[in-house]
């Protein structure tokens, strides 16, 4: 079967729904990074918080407390990263067991679908999960370079080199942070695109609704609120 031919086995509300699915997702993750100015998201608010926490530790001691939280954020990454390897690896497991696919959805009556549908539909859930673990890889890699960046940060206030090594490590965790955030979004999108497995129409439904949940989250949320009662002195 040449590709032409498989590829006329989707109909071109698969193609529309995959293509939104895309669409929305690049679309979340801008409008979260690039909030307007009267409405920041909660990433936004809590990137100047971290700008904060710098400043704030440049006088703290001992600096215990601030190595703690390093660590709390790499374990978050590590942890991340181990699961959507493990969820990755389901993924090719299911690619490789299409045909049982085929069946088992042929029980469920949805039809006789050939095991290449089912082989295209799951290997758009790795293609993101694929996304998110680079993003968790990489989070987890910058958290390590903040980590040195912070031991590096004089102990005096009146040191010249204080503040701007503090700016430098408050960069590289908003850029971790940054990482991170679009490892969880892939791997919400990554649920969503599941849904395909059904039919088109609950992709585009979950499409929607994993929108929505983020978009609440960031510009909704009670947690927002929260931030927003007394923002950080460094928030524009």
């Amino acid at each position: 079967m040449i590709m032409i031919e498989r590829l006329s086995l989707f109909s071109a509300l698969d193609f529309a729904a995959l293509g939104f699915l895309i669409g929305i997702w690049l679309w979340i993750g801008w409008r979260i990074e690039s909030p307007a100015a009267d409405r920041p998201s909660v990433s936004f608010l809590m990137a100047d918080y971290r700008r904060l926490w710098m400043e704030q530790m440049v006088t703290r001691q001992p600096r215990m407390f601030d190595s703690a939280l390093v660590g709390h954020l790499r374990q978050s990454t590590a942890f991340f990263t181990s699961a959507t390897m493990i969820a990755i690896g389901g993924g090719l497991a299911m690619i490789g067991n299409a045909e049982r696919i085929a069946g088992v959805a042929k029980d469920f009556a949805l039809g006789e679908t050939p095991a290449f549908v089912w082989e295209i539909k799951v290997l758009a859930v790795i293609l993101l999960l694929t996304n998110a673990f680079l993003k968790f890889v990489w989070a987890n890699r910058l958290f390590g370079y903040c980590s040195v960046v912070m031991g590096s940060v004089p102990n005096e206030p009146d040191d010249p080199l204080a503040y701007p090594r503090a700016a430098q490590a408050a960069e590289l965790s908003i850029t971790a942070a940054r990482s991170f955030n679009r490892g969880l979004r892939a791997t919400y999108f990554a649920l969503a695109a599941a849904a395909w497995l059904a039919g088109a129409a609950p992709l585009l439904a979950a499409t929607l609704i994993t929108a929505a949940v983020l978009y609440r989250r960031e510009f909704a949320s009670q947690s927002r609120e929260v931030l927003m009662g007394t923002p950080p002195n460094t928030a524009k």
